[in-house]
């Protein structure tokens, strides 16, 4: 019989029963085998077979309203203090709704075919079917502008350092209210793990350091710190001798921010590298319609953002992130031990000389050439 140019050579489909015993992990193994099911087991094997070998550093992105369904406290902070995560690129957005929980305020389940006229009239604000009560807002920008006004953000910073100290005072609000770890800036705080905002102007926090700023404060937000650090981050674990990956939720500004470390490395500072090693994204965008937010990891290879070798280690979920993000996690958990902090955010000044340094080796033989 003909081999069938070994097309036939993939596992046979005949899964197990699905038993109300089975783990999250066992079910994902041997009943999602095709279709977008397949693309997430795949994923899930990904994850833990590959990009949670120790010599891999992992930054992962958010965008869409991650942490008001609770998805911080439920799979971010567990992947963090397991050392499943390394760094984060994220919407404002997602750190502010992820300061309510923090500091002790409420969000509720709700049902998304409310009158939003009458949810108005009751001072009740909703993202989809999550409700919370006005107050969140006007109590959570309280709390940004009280912070801000402290002495030590008096200065010129890059998010990733806002975000660090903004950790810290959460942190200590949720020990004086013995709520627990609630928050993820929290947890990154704990872990040394730098988060940066791409677009530090696009939320709440943002509007609330640009109100201080007309009162005369201090704090600035510098953009090219973060694109350069990011950039040092990425350099390092490639000169280190490991590999490079990234877990992509959504698409939009922080998936390209997270990405263009590659091309920042290689087309602006001149210096030689090949791509990102692994690559993850959970999305419901599509690229035919330019909504993908930097595309296809095919089409990131044009780009340098992808190194083409790696290419058979790229995966693409075409699903809520909402589904995806929890079952990701609980198999990780459950087939994989928790892997050495890497604590990048105290090693920034370092990552950042190894960036000059190569940068500067890279320009000199570029004017010689």
């Amino acid at each position: 019989m003909s081999k069938r140019g070994g097309f036939l050579s993939g596992a046979a489909i005949d899964p197990k029963r699905v038993s109300g015993d089975m783990t999250v992990a066992e079910l994902v193994d041997s009943a999602f085998l095709a279709y977008n099911a397949a693309r997430l087991r795949e994923a899930c094997q990904l994850f833990v077979e590959k990009m949670l070998q120790g010599d891999v550093t992992i930054g992962m992105s958010l965008t869409g309203a991650l942490t008001p369904a609770g998805l911080g406290m439920s799979a971010i902070i567990p992947l963090i203090e397991n050392g499943f995560v390394d760094w984060i690129v994220s919407t404002g957005a997602n750190l502010y709704h992820d300061t309510h929980f923090g500091i002790g305020l409420r969000m509720h389940r709700g049902n998304p075919q409310t009158s939003d006229v009458v949810l108005r009239e009751e001072g009740v604000v909703r993202i989809y079917d999550i409700f919370f009560d006005y107050e969140v807002l006007l109590s959570t920008d309280d709390f940004y502008r009280k912070m801000i006004e402290t002495p030590e953000f008096q200065r010129e910073m890059s998010t990733a350092e806002f975000h660090y100290l903004a950790g810290k005072y959460i942190a200590e609000r949720e020990r004086i209210l013995e709520i627990g770890r609630k928050s993820l800036l929290a947890a990154a705080y704990d872990a040394a793990l730098p988060i940066y905002t791409s677009s530090p102007g696009d939320s709440s926090i943002g509007m609330n350091v640009a109100a201080k700023a007309l009162a005369g404060n201090k704090l600035k937000l510098d953009v090219a710190a973060d694109v350069n650090e990011t950039a040092s981050i990425v350099l390092a674990a490639k000169r280190g001798g490991g590999k490079s990956a990234v877990f992509i939720l959504g698409g939009g500004s922080p998936k390209n921010f997270l990405l263009q470390t590659e091309p920042q490395i290689q087309e602006v500072l001149g210096i030689p590298e090949k791509g990102h090693d692994y690559f993850l994204q959970v999305t419901d965008a599509r690229p035919d319609t330019g909504g993908l937010s930097g595309a296809s990891p095919s089409e990131a290879v044009s780009w340098g953002k992808i190194d083409p070798d790696m290419l058979p280690n790229a995966i693409v979920c075409y699903l809520d992130s909402t589904v995806a993000l929890p079952i990701i996690t609980a198999y990780a958990l459950a087939r994989r031990r928790p892997r050495k902090l890497k604590r990048l955010y105290e090693r920034r000044e370092e990552l950042m000389s190894l960036l000059i340094s190569e940068h500067t080796r890279a320009r000199n033989q570029h004017g010689k050439s």
